[in-house]
C-alpha cells in the first residue's frame, strides 16, 4: 500500500524571524500565509508561499530560542522557479543578495539555474525553464 499524499510545506529554522520574513516577502516575492508565536515552546513560526497552502506547497520559517543554525550535509536547496533568471539575479545582487553561482543552462538544455543564500545561508535555486 502507497500512502497518497501532497508536499505541505517544508520547514528550516531562522536566526531572525523578521529578517528572513523581509527576504522571502521583500526579494523573492512571496506572500506570508500565517503566522504563530508559541511562547511555551519558545518559538515563533511564519509560513511563507506564492499561494495558499491547501493547494501549493510553503516554507515555514522558525525560529526557536536556543536553536543553533547548523545546515549539516543532508538538506540540499529549495527551488523557486523565474521566468527572467538574468534580472532576478541583477534585483537580487543589487539588494546585497549573495550570488552563489550565476545563471548557466544546465547540460539538458531544458532550463537556465542560479543558486542564491537566504539571510541564513541557506541555498537557493533559481530555475528559468527553457
Amino acid at each position: 500500500m502507497s500512502i497518497q499524499g501532497r508536499l505541505l510545506h517544508t520547514m528550516i529554522h531562522v536566526g531572525d524571524l523578521d529578517r528572513s520574513v523581509d527576504f522571502y516577502i521583500r526579494l523573492l516575492g512571496m506572500r506570508v500565509l500565517r503566522r504563530g508565536e508559541f511562547p511555551e515552546e519558545r518559538r515563533s513560526v511564519a509560513f511563507v508561499g506564492y499561494d495558499d497552502e491547501a493547494t501549493a506547497s510553503v516554507i515555514e520559517l522558525t525560529k526557536k530560542s536556543g536553536v543553533r543554525i547548523d545546515h549539516g550535509t543532508a538538506f540540499g536547496h529549495i527551488a523557486i522557479g523565474v521566468s527572467d533568471i538574468g534580472g532576478a539575479c541583477q534585483t537580487l545582487r543589487r539588494e546585497g543578495v549573495k550570488i552563489v553561482r550565476d545563471p548557466v543552462t544546465i547540460p539538458s538544455g531544458t532550463a537556465v539555474v542560479a543558486f542564491i543564500e537566504d539571510p541564513d545561508g541557506y541555498a537557493i535555486e533559481l530555475v528559468q525553464r527553457l
